[in-house]
């Protein structure tokens, strides 16, 4: 049970981190209103809670967040964007994922 809630809290982390980021990115890329800048800066701010959840130490939880993050973007690239991953996407987001595997949930 405690691993799914941990990879919980990391699919959370990242929908947020990449969302607010999002949002932020169409206010100063896409010309939207304030208003986007705003809602990506609350989201942003959550994020930054988000992973103090996580049952590891600090080092530990963001060295393996960078993984999920990589896996995360490329989906995130694929539904919102349109961003087809290709086979080297793939492999690189299956290596990080490996590497979250092994950071936060080997035996210790």
């Amino acid at each position: 049970m405690e691993y799914l809630k941990s990879l919980g809290y990391f699919l959370l982390a990242g929908l947020f981190e990449i969302g607010g980021g999002y949002l932020i990115w169409l206010w100063l890329r896409e010309g939207k209103g304030i208003v986007y800048a705003l809602f990506g800066a609350i989201i942003l701010v959550l994020y930054g809670v988000i992973p103090t959840l996580q049952p590891a130490s600090f080092g530990r939880v963001y060295a393996a967040y960078g993984g999920v993050f990589i896996a995360l973007s490329l989906l995130w690239g694929w539904k919102v964007e349109g961003i087809v991953p290709d086979t080297y996407d793939l492999i690189g987001g299956a290596i990080a994922l490996l590497g979250v595997g092994i950071i936060m949930y080997a035996p210790r």
